[in-house]
C-alpha cells in the first residue's frame, strides 16, 4: 500500500484502527471499521479537518478495507502506518439497547516509520487515546510522541478504557494520569473513571484532573445522560440529543471528534489555519477562567453532543459529515 502526501501542519492522531465486528443477539455477523483513534481522525475529517492518521494496518484484506474507508474521507495515514503483520480486530456484542461489549484480538507495536521523519509536517494539534495509551510494547511510544509534540502542539486525548486487555486499575491509573498531565482537553466516560478510581465519584475525578496543570477542559461523558464538562473555575451540563438508537458503536469517538473541531473552529486549539499552540493553549485557559462556559465552548460541547448523537442513529462506528447538521438534513438530530 501508498500512503498519501499529507497537507500541511494538521491535525496528527495517533492509535488503533482495528477491524469491528458487530454481532447481534440474532446472530448476526458484519465488519466494520472501528478502531477508537481512527474514528476520532474520521470524524474531524468529515467534519472538514485535515488529519493524518500514525496507526499500524497490514496488508491484508481487513487493512486494505479499513485504509480504503479512512481515505474516502479524507484521513492520510503515515507512510510508515503500514506492516506485514495481520490486521487487528474487535467482537463487539451488541445487546437489546444497542451497547457495546467488547473482546479483542490485538496487537498494538506502532511502527517507529509511523512517527518518523518521512510521516508528514509537525502538526499543530495532537489526538490520543484508549489501547493505544494503554497497551504494551506501543503505549510508551505513544506517550514519548506526545511528550516531545507537546511544546509545539495543543493535545487532547480520550483514555476509552478496555479493561479486558489491562492488567488493573492500579496499574494503568498512573499511565492515564500521565497523558492528562499532557493534556489540554480530556474527554472521559464515567465508566472509565469508575473503573480507574473504584469507589470514588467519577465527576470527584474529573474536578480534580480539571483543577490541576494540565488540562484546561475535561469533559465527563454519561451515555443517555448527556455529559458534563469541568474546568478550573466551574462546570456545565452538555444535554444529550434525543435520538432514535441503532447502536452505541462509536458515539463516544464521535463526541470527541466533535468536540475537538469546535474548538479548533475556534482558534481554542491549534491547527492548520492558526498553527500557534502556546496561543491556543492560552486562549482556552482564558475561555475557562470563569465561572459560565466561555460561547466558544459552549457551541463545541454543543456540537459534540449532537455528534454523538448522529452517531448513536447509524450500525458501526460512522460519524457524521458537516452536511449532517444542516437544517433539514436526513437523520439530524431532533430539537
Amino acid at each position: 500500500m501508498r500512503a498519501e502526501l499529507a497537507p500541511p501542519a494538521p491535525t496528527l492522531v495517533i492509535g488503533e484502527a482495528i477491524t469491528d465486528i458487530l454481532t447481534r443477539e440474532d446472530g448476526t455477523r458484519r465488519a466494520r471499521p472501528g478502531g477508537s483513534p481512527a474514528n476520532v481522525a474520521l470524524g474531524l475529517a468529515r467534519l472538514g479537518h485535515p488529519v493524518r492518521l500514525a496507526t499500524r494496518l497490514g496488508r491484508d484484506r481487513p487493512g486494505r478495507d479499513l485504509h480504503a474507508h479512512l481515505r474516502g474521507s479524507g484521513v492520510v495515514l503515515t507512510p510508515g502506518s503500514f506492516t506485514d503483520d495481520p490486521t487487528s480486530s474487535a467482537t463487539a456484542r451488541l445487546d437489546a439497547a444497542g451497547t457495546a461489549h467488547y473482546a479483542f484480538d490485538i496487537t498494538w507495536e506502532l511502527p517507529p516509520a509511523a512517527l518518523g521523519s518521512s510521516a508528514g509536517p509537525a502538526p499543530a494539534h495532537l489526538h490520543t487515546g484508549s489501547i493505544a495509551t494503554a497497551l504494551a510494547p506501543g503505549a510508551d511510544r505513544v506517550f514519548t510522541a506526545v511528550e516531545a509534540g507537546r511544546a509545539r502542539a495543543t493535545v487532547s486525548y480520550d483514555p476509552n478504557i478496555r479493561p479486558a486487555l489491562l492488567a488493573g486499575a492500579d496499574r494503568e491509573r498512573e499511565r492515564a494520569e500521565r497523558f492528562v498531565a499532557l493534556s489540554d482537553v480530556v474527554k472521559a466516560a464515567e465508566e472509565d473513571l469508575g473503573w480507574l478510581y473504584p469507589g470514588r465519584s467519577p465527576e470527584e475525578t474529573a474536578r480534580r484532573w480539571a483543577a490541576g496543570d494540565g488540562p484546561a477542559l475535561v469533559v465527563l461523558t454519561l451515555g443517555g445522560s448527556g455529559a458534563r464538562a469541568f474546568w478550573r473555575e466551574g462546570r456545565c451540563d452538555v444535554p444529550a440529543t434525543p435520538v432514535e438508537v441503532a447502536d452505541t458503536v462509536g458515539a463516544g469517538d464521535a463526541f470527541m471528534a466533535g468536540l475537538v473541531s469546535g474548538l479548533l473552529h475556534t482558534g481554542l486549539l491549534a491547527s492548520a489555519g492558526l498553527p500557534d499552540a502556546a496561543r491556543a493553549r492560552t486562549a482556552l485557559r482564558e475561555a475557562t477562567a470563569c465561572a459560565h462556559p466561555d460561547r466558544r465552548v459552549a457551541a463545541a460541547l454543543s456540537l459534540a453532543a449532537r455528534a454523538a448523537a448522529l452517531a448513536c442513529t447509524r450500525e458501526g462506528a460512522d460519524p457524521p459529515t458537516r452536511d449532517d447538521f444542516t437544517p433539514g438534513a436526513a437523520g439530524a438530530p431532533r430539537r
